[in-house]
């Protein structure tokens, strides 16, 4: 049996990894090295010209860092990952290869408030810029792109208020401009959706959330589904074009499928340094081992207290995409059709304050700026997350000043239940 018909949960313990060689050790050890020895000169050469795989310096590649990668990229059905020191850099790391002054990304207005900072801030420092439109208006979509856009880009189940974009749509309005779709993946996972099976060209994860799913490391990866044609036009001269940062290299044009992998490694990798440790690339394979088991819980717990959430007096709305009443039901069930996550938003009767009330008073629910953990968190994204924002830009994201954001972990979900009954009594007292 080879990898390509294995099932999820086989992918996600063995995927990208195999006994030690050299002890027999069954687990992937922490290569913790930052340098490897090359067996002669030729052999260096060889490496540093990409003309053979393998080892030179873990700020590149690490063996720890690089099973990981391998294993989501099985898990997402790409061919190729690189890990990252976080999901934001994942982000970059996603762009760097297709972006250049003057460019823009199309984004999601329905997209983590960091995110839509380091959209709308930061990366004008690199003389780039996004355009961001509500990404169920395909015509607004399709109107933002024009010749300097590079890339689409939207998260799979939105932070944080749980809305399931429809990727199949946006896929094709990326393929009709001759420009990739990237996928943020992280709520989701690829247990619940593979964004590139429904046409993304790049997915990028947040390893800090579910993917380790314990709150015990910050990484990223970003996967390639090796299907784009980077040579189709001449938007991506890093890639279709001699690179005058690794010798005049034609990335495509030398290694086909893999020419995002490597780029990604001999230039971004290099150059950013924005390098995943290998004791957490380790930490989020155990992780993953379990994602299966994970979800499975997450989702079952999350429409459980969405439901009766829905039916409490003391909350005006519930954002969850898997409760029949959700304006994105019938596409969550096309998208994500084993569940709709397990992220999703509340608003509160009594507005900013109740929200605030709520969160001081929960017991078990932790306060945290984090999703994706086994226990159940809770944030409010106005005073927090999205503090950032102003109220227009809030409420366009899904955080409005009357909105609470739930991560629901895989305790027993009576008890998550029960904290959240106490705390809603003592906030709209």
């Amino acid at each position: 049996m080879t990898q390509t018909n294995q099932g999820f949960d086989t992918l996600a313990v063995h995927a990208g990894t195999e006994p030690d060689p050299a002890t027999g050790a069954r687990q992937v050890p922490i290569y913790q090295s930052t340098s490897y020895v090359f067996r002669d000169a030729d052999h260096a050469a060889r490496l540093f010209n990409l003309e053979e795989v393998g080892y030179i310096y873990s700020r590149l590649t690490n063996p720890t860092v690089g099973a990981l990668a391998a294993r989501v990229a099985a898990l997402e059905g790409a061919v190729g990952g690189i890990g990252c020191s976080s999901g934001h850099a994942a982000q970059i790391m996603a762009l760097f290869p297709l972006m250049g002054p003057g460019c823009n990304v199309v984004a999601s207005s329905r997209l983590y408030g960091g995110t839509i900072t380091q959209f709308s801030q930061t990366i004008r420092r690199f003389g780039w810029s996004a355009k961001f439109v509500d990404t169920d208006d395909l015509d607004a979509v399709r109107a933002a792109i024009d010749d300097d856009t590079r890339a689409l880009f939207c998260e799979t189940i939105a932070n944080p208020g749980g809305y399931v974009t429809d990727l199949d749509a946006m896929a094709r309005i990326a393929e009709d401009a001759g420009i990739p779709l990237i996928v943020d993946n992280t709520t989701a996972t690829p247990y619940l959706c593979r964004p590139i099976d429904h046409g993304a060209t790049l997915v990028v994860h947040s390893a800090t959330k579910y993917l380790t799913g314990n709150g015990t490391v910050t990484g990223g990866i970003v996967v390639d589904s090796g299907k784009f044609d980077w040579s189709a036009s001449d938007r991506f001269p890093s890639l279709s074009q001699p690179e005058p940062a690794y010798h005049g290299l034609n990335f495509h044009g030398a290694l086909g499928p893999m020419a995002f992998t490597f780029h990604s490694i001999a230039v971004g990798l290099r150059d950013l340094g924005m390098t995943m440790n290998p004791q957490g690339a380790h930490y989020t394979l155990m992780g993953i081992e379990t994602l299966g088991l994970r979800m499975e819980r997450h989702v079952a717990n999350a429409k459980a207290v969405a439901e009766w959430l829905e039916k409490d007096p003391r909350v005006e709305a519930v954002t969850f995409a898997g409760l029949p009443s959700s304006p994105w039901a019938e596409r969550a069930q096309r998208i994500v059709p084993k569940g709709a996550g397990a992220l999703f938003t509340v608003a509160v009767k009594g507005g900013y304050d109740a929200c605030v009330k709520l969160v001081d008073s929960l017991e078990l629910l932790s306060h945290v700026a984090n999703l994706g953990d086994t226990r159940s968190l809770i944030i409010h994204p106005a005073s927090t997350t999205h503090r950032q924002l102003d109220e227009a830009q809030q409420i366009a994201a899904g955080a409005a000043p009357n909105v609470v954001r739930i991560s629901i972990g895989i305790e027993n979900v009576e008890d998550i239940i029960a904290d959240l009954d106490q705390a809603l009594t003592k906030a709209t007292a």
